[in-house]
């Protein structure tokens, strides 16, 4: 018998279930909030596409069996009175199924309506196994029944409409078991010498040893850690198509991407126990950079988008992850990572910044990471007291850089910008009590609700006190029972689910109690910190949170918001460990 399985439970509605390198979940969630009543294996290559449906089924009637799914790390299973289905990875491309009192009917997701698209199904002579083809993904799926018999086949090299499947069941009662296999073209017939039973065992002590490295520091006062720990590790993929390095997806549901500065927070929290897959976090937008300098929006398997970029919080995120790592980097890499940054601030300031300007703007509230908020309401493209505050850490980032290098003259320049830039931000911008938006056209200067505003508290200890102050007096005003709501509750524009224009976000969260606690306002950087932390542990880790409910909104396996859980709660182990 399988040992009782191990690690934290978790529902398929809100985490798919995976396995750290796999670019294939097994879960209900078919697209951007659509949900299926059945499991499938939805497939990231190429896009995100449900490819085979799994099905229990009832041994005597052969209809669909009314079962309740559980899962943990290393085990999935579909439970019924008659008896169990169980699932575990082998590998990264392959999953391991066993049954005992139920059959599983494996079939293609969708119909093929043409004889080019959709899934093309066949029993390959060679070994005996059934494949299944997937057009949208352009990979293979294929089926070897390990005990048992293929029951009904259907669909066999059948071209148009028609189902397509088999049903694995127990050749007279028992147990039965099958493999299913991603793989490209072709590969030996599969055989392994594992039972079950290890196959969970290993997969249970592969999530247990990156929780161990990852959250060494977790204990009754951080519940959320070790399943924070499984969402990151269930999204990393291999390195694959566009993927250059191992990728830490923003989801296995539908945001199954990298964007430009969320890899910045899974780099900083997986950084102490796993520097390696921190640094190639850090560094995967950095391999598409542009001619220009500019990072792309996004990338995944098969696309890399450069329409828009994201904020320049590398400056930001390099400081701190070069602190966190426990090894200093190499020369080789320090100078190569200093070209990198170097470009990227150059596009802020030469691509982004207009003629006889101080300061860069963004062209659409995409470049910043908030959409829609409503700062970027009375115009589109616009000079914002967020951008300079990032720009300015990212250049003290490039001094520290330049002088570790022996690179003097240029840590002189990088220095002395990061001045004359944030004296042009508190002169424009700051009107004494607030920071203002400036129209990068017309001129014009507005005020918002909007939390990002507020974000040049990123600069902490660079601040002049009153100007801080000031700021974290506006911040607290946005502080609800479950965290920082991006728009003010009171505000005429807020929306429940409104994106950026209300709901609470880890990233904005991590930037502001950073920015707090760096300029000394502990209080306030404790209790945003702790109300985040209760509402991960309550509500789970989605893309982000109702203010004023705390309800998970969104695609619920965001690995940003686990990152982020994780940085404020090894924050909050380790002062509670050493007071003061």
């Amino acid at each position: 018998m399988t040992a009782a399985p191990s690690g934290p439970a978790f529902s398929l509605h809100d985490i798919p279930f995976s396995t750290h390198g796999s670019w294939f979940d097994i879960s209900p969630v078919l697209a951007e909030k659509v949900y299926a009543d059945d499991l499938h294996l939805v497939s990231h290559q190429n896009g995100m596409h449900a490819v085979l449906r799994l099905v229990p089924l009832e041994p005597l009637t052969g209809g669909r069996a009314d079962t309740r799914v559980s899962a943990t790390p290393g085990l999935l299973s579909w439970t019924h009175e008659s008896g169990h289905v169980d699932l575990a990875y082998d590998s990264p491309d392959t999953v391991r199924v066993r049954g005992t009192g139920l059959s599983l009917r494996v079939s293609a997701a969708a119909t093929t309506l043409t004889p080019f698209t959709g899934t093309y199904f066949f029993r390959d002579p060679v070994d005996g196994a059934y494949v299944f083809t997937s057009y949208e993904t352009g990979r293979r799926y294929r089926v070897t029944v390990l005990s048992g018999v293929a029951g009904e086949v259907l669909g066999s090299a059948a071209l148009g409409e028609a189902d397509r499947g088999l049903t694995v069941t127990a050749d007279g009662g028992g147990s039965w078991e099958a493999a299913i296999e991603e793989l490209d073209s072709a590969r030996r017939p599969y055989s392994s010498p594992t039972t079950f039973g290890e196959v969970v065992a290993a997969a249970e002590r592969a999530f247990v040893g990156f929780a161990d490295t990852v959250a060494p520091w977790r204990s009754s006062h951080t519940p959320a850690a070790e399943l924070a720990a499984y969402v990151l590790w269930s999204a990393t993929v291999g390195p694959a198509g566009l993927v250059t390095r191992p990728a830490v997806l923003m989801s296995k549901h539908w945001m199954d991407k990298v964007w430009s500065w969320d890899h910045c927070f899974n780099a900083l929290a997986l950084a102490p126990g796993a520097p390696g897959l921190a640094w190639d976090q850090f560094s995967l937008p950095f391999d598409h950079q542009d001619e220009s300098g500019a990072l792309p929006d996004s990338l995944t398997h098969s696309e890399v988008l450069h329409n828009f970029v994201k904020p320049p919080i590398h400056g930001w995120a390099l400081s701190h992850l070069r602190r966190r790592l426990p090894e200093p980097l190499g020369r080789t890499e320090l100078a190569e990572t200093y070209d990198r940054l170097r470009r990227w601030t150059d596009f802020w300031r030469t691509a982004r910044r207009a003629p006889d300007a101080a300061l860069p703007h963004y062209q659409h509230g995409n470049d910043s990471g908030w959409d829609n908020a409503t700062t970027f309401d009375p115009e589109r493209v616009v000079v914002t007291a967020d951008l300079a505050a990032f720009l300015v850490l990212q250049l003290h980032e490039l001094a520290a850089l330049a002088t570790e290098l022996g690179r003097d003259d240029d840590a002189r320049h990088w220095t002395s910008t990061a001045e004359a830039t944030q004296a042009a931000m508190l002169d424009e911008l700051w009107t004494g009590e607030r920071f203002v938006a400036r129209g990068a056209d017309s001129g014009d200067t507005w005020g918002s609700s909007s939390l990002l505003d507020l974000m040049p508290i990123t600069l902490g200890e660079h601040l002049p006190e009153h100007v801080a102050k000031t700021l974290a007096t506006r911040i607290e005003a946005h502080l609800t029972p479950y965290g920082l709501a991006t728009e003010l509750p009171t505000s005429p524009h807020y929306r429940s689910d409104g994106y950026w224009r209300g709901p609470i976000w880890a990233p904005a969260t991590v930037l502001v109690e950073d920015g707090l606690r760096r300029g000394g306002h502990q209080r306030l950087a404790d209790e945003i910190s702790a109300r985040f932390r209760n509402l991960c542990e309550a509500h789970g880790f989605a893309e982000n949170f109702d203010a004023l409910t705390g309800t998970g909104l969104r695609d619920r396996a965001y690995t940003w918001t686990a990152a982020a859980y994780l940085l404020l709660a090894e924050g909050h182990a380790l002062r509670i460990r050493v007071p003061g």
